[in-house]
């Protein structure tokens, strides 16, 4: 009997956990404050979240790039899911500052579509994802240290980026205003 209820076990908790997580999954959604980037699930009911009356200031660290030049950066992505599934969840859009600090072998997804493809022989993959984050009014610090160092000139950036003297300099001025870091 012990084998026959072991035996049963494995596909009974798997049942369970499939029908229970069907409960509250959903397909991943884009949107609403940065409309074409950053896909959100919904987590389950009573989830921990912000307080949606707290004016939050929150910053990014962001010096990885793709293996591969074809590919977007998923930290520009996270950025968006940060600010997209906050706002699904009852954080009013005001209620979140949210900057990225760029360096590293990251500042190459940062150049205009002429820049990367000077570099790289395609157009930049994070164009549209750099205008939509700067619609959101999301401030993009780049590292000039970064910046000199791979040779790279002020005007090969995107618009959407504003330099720093650096990226530590742009780290200690945004904790000094209130801002928290989110170390990933």
């Amino acid at each position: 009997m012990r084998k026959v209820l072991r035996n049963m076990a494995v596909p009974v908790v798997t049942v369970l956990f499939m029908i229970g997580s069907s409960v509250w999954a959903a397909e991943p959604e884009v949107g609403p404050i940065v409309p074409s980037f950053g896909p959100v699930m919904m987590p389950p009911p009573g989830s921990y979240n912000l307080d949606p009356d707290v004016h939050y200031k929150v910053s990014m660290d962001m010096y990885t790039t793709p293996d591969f030049p074809e590919d977007q950066n998923r930290h520009l992505i996270s950025a968006a899911r940060f600010l997209n599934m906050h706002a699904r969840n009852g954080i009013p859009a005001e209620n979140i500052d949210f900057a990225l600090i760029v360096h590293g072998k990251a500042a190459k997804d940062l150049l205009t579509d002429e820049a990367y493809q000077a570099r790289y022989n395609e157009p930049n993959p994070n164009t549209a994802l750099l205008k939509e984050l700067h619609a959101a009014e999301v401030p993009i610090y780049l590292c000039s240290q970064t910046a000199a160092f791979r040779g790279m000139a002020p005007e090969e950036f995107s618009p959407t980026v504003t330099m720093s003297l650096s990226a530590m300099t742009a780290h200690v001025r945004l904790q000094q205003e209130g801002y928290t870091l989110v170390p990933f």
